[in-house]
């Protein structure tokens, strides 16, 4: 017996607080102008992505001391540009990038019941951790928690805000003018959540929204992350460069789903991607050749190897040799706010490895950096690219990708023109929504 041919799921990342932008592009655009977002959206919304995705970043990271202004910095509120694109599209999901650590579970519940009313459904939270007390001076609390309590506070975060999702069945408005009755149960949105990080009790005032609640979405690829993308998510991003380590990925999270009483169709895996397209192979490589040298510059290469020396390394030549010093593997931090930092936890034996690759290949500091710093990347004509991204979906590697553009707001605009129809023309991708909701686009069972 074959096995089904599974569907595509598509979604759009608006670039921000990231290297893999190329904001000094002729073609680039602003980050923030509201044009920018509408563009963006649009495209997708144009070839039926399932939804658009924004990061988010609390604080304009540093690197000795300084604003690391190498890669986009800024970005607006979340809620504030998700809410003004439900007005301007009709059918994509809308998701952001909201922290567990530095906000409450009654505001944050309330903002997403509010997108979700506002866009038809078509809301969804990527629910995140911060790691770190120099984002935490910017809040109240200050300070950081350790990864353990980081994690246990999530978790404790996405049940309070389920159960205030959950405090309104849906059926209490009946707005009888006759009667003048407005609520058939003068209890609605009653709710009683008391943990160890929460202690809260009262009435949710935003009713039961379209979804219900958001679609939840969980960003990481450490042993924490999967767990808690198996307990609690409906979607993991990730990222992994090769087909077989994404196969090794999806086959570890699916398979941690029967433990919470869940079948593998019940979270969709979807790793974030970058993508360059020629008219020929050989045109395809050099494109990507030249965004690559853009991307990581000779000054940003230093400053992301930087990052695992944990050292002042401005004095060093970027199309030279590594530096035979060791890294500092003290607990300060020469780059501050950078999730890199907390990813090479021995930076010892990171340079060990890089120090490897650079003599067999022969490789300068910026050479190196273009390479271990790439993610997975779909690079040729059009059909090679749909090929490829429709081989990694057959074959369990991923459910559906989050294009990441090098360009805003255009970068998006010849895959939606090239590849989406060959993917249609293939059966493998819708040619119009079935529904309206964001759920409904996932292939995910109501709430």
């Amino acid at each position: 017996m074959s096995k089904p041919v599974k569907q595509i799921h598509l979604a759009a990342h608006f670039p921000g607080v990231n290297n893999t932008t190329v904001w000094n592009d002729p073609a680039a655009g602003s980050q923030i102008d509201f044009r920018s977002f509408v563009h963006l959206a649009r495209t997708a919304e144009r070839a039926k992505f399932d939804f658009l995705f924004l990061a988010e970043g609390l604080r304009l990271r540093e690197q000795n001391g300084l604003i690391y202004d190498l890669d986009v910095v800024g970005r607006p509120d979340t809620f504030t540009v998700l809410s003004a694109l439900a007005a301007v599209t009709d059918r994509l999901g809308l998701a952001g990038t909201i922290n567990s650590t530095f906000n409450e579970p009654y505001e944050v519940a309330r903002q997403y019941a509010s997108l979700d009313h506002l866009s038809g459904g078509r809301a969804a939270w990527n629910v995140v951790t911060s790691w770190d007390a120099f984002t935490g001076e910017n809040f109240r609390r200050g300070g950081f928690l350790p990864q353990d309590a980081r994690y246990e506070r999530a978790k404790e975060f996405l049940a309070a805000a389920k159960t205030l999702f959950g405090s309104w069945r849906g059926d209490e408005i009946v707005a009888d003018k006759e009667s003048g009755t407005f609520l058939s149960d003068p209890g609605a949105g009653h709710f009683d959540y008391h943990t160890q990080q929460f202690d809260i009790t009262g009435q949710f005032n935003v009713p039961r929204s379209p979804q219900g609640r958001p679609v939840i979405f969980q960003a990481g690829d450490s042993d924490e992350g999967r767990e808690f993308a198996a307990a609690d998510a409906d979607a993991i991003f990730t990222r992994h460069g090769t087909l077989e380590a994404g196969k090794e990925f999806y086959a570890d999270v699916k398979g941690r789903l029967a433990r919470y009483g869940r079948s593998p169709d019940e979270l969709k895996v979807l790793p974030g991607v970058t993508f360059v397209l020629g008219d020929t192979e050989s045109d395809a490589q050099e494109k990507a050749h030249v965004i690559r040298r853009q991307q990581v510059s000779g000054q940003t290469a230093i400053k992301l190897l930087e990052q695992v020396w944990n050292r002042d390394l401005s004095a060093y030549d970027p199309d030279g040799p590594l530096p035979e010093i060791d890294p500092d593997p003290g607990e300060h931090t020469v780059a501050r706010g950078r999730a890199s930092v907390r990813m090479n936890r021995d930076p010892l034996a990171v340079a060990r490895q890089y120090r490897e690759l650079a003599e067999a290949k022969k490789l300068s500091i910026r050479e190196l950096i273009i390479e271990v710093s790439s993610r997975q990347s779909f690079i040729g004509t059009p059909e090679t690219v749909a090929t490829a991204l429709n081989d990694f979906v057959q074959s369990d590697a991923s459910d559906g990708f989050i294009l990441v553009p090098h360009l805003t707001p255009g970068g998006l605009d010849d895959f939606a023109d090239r590849v989406v129809p060959i993917l249609q023309e293939r059966g493998v991708y819708r040619t119009e929504y079935e529904g309206t909701t964001l759920r409904e686009h996932l292939g995910l069972a109501a709430f």
